[in-house]
């Protein structure tokens, strides 16, 4: 069911672990927001000028996670998890305290963040939640990738991923964020080759990775002892990406969309120009429960910004 109120938590909740790229120790609180606000990190250890928007034009740097910068050069890494936690749990707004550069990667999905965040009051606030509802087609291609968006009355991706490892190999999966069971996306971790990690080490990044925190294949095998969680586990780690990345679109977007071979650089250029995109989409209200989720055609939506 579409919410048609913005929501925030009741009560500030804390979460600490170490960051995945950083290797420092990382200490976050989620602190509850007043309508309208969005996403906001606030970096405790820089004293002014502190604030970064989650928003897709902030978006600074792409390689191996997403980060934030504001206009000070103040940034955030390594946001995607959380931000997709956020989506999950039907948060509108927060504010996220940080006590270092890096959000703590924690078991390498967003189900430590849900789980803090299912267990936390959520408070409906008087403003309406504003979707982002794609009224056109839109796509794009960039470096042999695709990604396109359709309209949709809910938020639906279908994924495909293809790589030469054997372990990995070619994977699809097609998710429904509105209808759909989640447990198998939100429990999906960050992954890497084994032949990858003194590469992404010398360029000073995954100085906190570990078994802990990613799935580690070989050519022959996932090193974890536990195994993998769902035996998509790849694909889905990438749509669970996917869905926090589009979060910075400030709104929850309404729309089907499909990505083949995609990441975090492909989706916030893709974001960028949509938003660009005037005629692709339109900014809407829901003004009462809707039977079904449809919302294409009941009289009870409200545009409220031909954005």
């Amino acid at each position: 069911m579409l919410k048609i109120y913005q929501q925030t938590i009741a009560r500030p909740v804390k979460i600490e672990g170490i960051g995945l790229h950083s290797g420092k120790k990382s200490k976050i609180k989620i602190l509850p927001a007043k309508e309208d606000q969005g996403i906001i990190f606030k970096r405790l250890d820089v004293k002014k000028n502190n604030l970064i928007f989650a928003d897709h034009t902030n978006v600074s740097d792409t390689q191996l996670c997403t980060t934030l910068k504001n206009d000070h050069e103040v940034k955030v890494n390594t946001v995607e998890h959380l931000l997709a936690a956020l989506y999950i749990s039907e948060i509108d707004n927060a504010i996220i305290e940080i006590d270092n550069i890096e959000v703590p990667i924690m078991d390498g999905s967003a189900y430590p963040f849900i789980n803090i965040l299912n267990k936390t009051k959520k408070v409906q606030l008087s403003k309406k939640r504003r979707y982002l509802k794609i009224t056109e087609n839109f796509s794009l291609e960039n470096k042999g990738r695709k990604i396109s968006i359709k309209p949709n009355d809910t938020f639906e991706v279908e994924y495909k991923l293809n790589f030469a490892n054997k372990i990995i190999g070619s994977q699809k999966n097609s998710v429904n964020f509105q209808t759909d069971d989640l447990k198998n996306i939100y429990t999906s971790r960050t992954f890497c080759l084994y032949e990858d990690i003194e590469k992404i080490k010398k360029i000073g990044l995954a100085k906190g990775g570990s078994l802990e925190n990613a799935v580690v294949v070989d050519e022959n095998s996932v090193l974890n002892k536990e195994g993998l969680r769902n035996n998509q586990e790849f694909v889905n780690h990438k749509i669970l990406d996917l869905a926090g990345d589009f979060l910075l679109s400030g709104h929850r977007v309404l729309g089907k969309v499909s990505c083949n071979q995609g990441g975090h650089e492909l989706t916030n250029i893709f974001l960028r120009k949509l938003i660009n995109q005037k005629s692709a989409f339109s900014i809407i209200e829901l003004q009462e429960k809707l039977a079904k989720d449809k919302i294409s055609s009941d009289k009870s939506i409200k545009l409220a910004v031909n954005a």
